[in-house]
């Protein structure tokens, strides 16, 4: 049977604690920064598309609206 033990987790130093909060709260503004950037992107799609879509149902109805059976 093979003997599988866990290692013994090592407590970290009071300067690696502080290190790793600092490491933390830098990832933690990078990953919000992404996000925010990421959202601005979507909604300025959306809008764009948006914009294309009335352009195109504009066109369509006065087409349509100028159209007259002979």
């Amino acid at each position: 049977m093979i003997n599988r033990q866990q290692p013994e987790a090592r407590t970290l130093t009071p300067a690696e604690r502080e290190a790793r909060k600092v490491f933390v709260a830098r990832e933690a503004v990078k990953a919000l920064n992404e996000y925010e950037a990421a959202q601005k992107a979507l909604h300025a799609n959306r809008e764009r598309l948006k914009a294309e879509r009335l352009a195109r149902e504009a066109a369509a109805a006065k087409s349509v609206a100028g159209w007259h059976p002979r």
